[in-house]
């Protein structure tokens, strides 16, 4: 009865692990994409960058506000070993960055 108990309490902490490890990749997507627009690069292939940093299928995201730039990530992460997908477990981020020409 405990081995099955320590089990599932493994898996679930491998999980959570996995849904931070995310959060991070998210973030450093969201800052990637909204400094390389915001340094003057391609949308597109701005977007193209912060899509290889995200987790996996994620939504990247870029909004030019005049002098600054925004960028959105917004992914999911599915369980472990695909043994379940809670649809809670969404990860998101948002970076700002002043464009260059606006902060000379």
């Amino acid at each position: 009865m405990t081995l099955p108990l320590l089990m599932a309490v493994t898996i679930g902490l491998v999980w959570l692990l996995a849904v931070g490890t995310a959060q991070v990749r998210a973030v450093d997507a969201a800052r990637e994409t909204a400094r390389a627009v915001a340094r003057g690069d391609a949308t597109d292939v701005a977007v193209a960058r912060g899509e290889r940093v995200a987790p996996p299928g994620s939504a990247v995201t870029v909004r030019d506000n005049g002098g600054e730039v925004t960028a959105v990530v917004v992914g999911r992460v599915s369980g472990p070993g695909g043994l379940f997908d809670l649809p809670f477990a969404r990860v998101s981020a948002q970076a700002v960055a002043a464009t260059e020409e606006a902060s000379r």
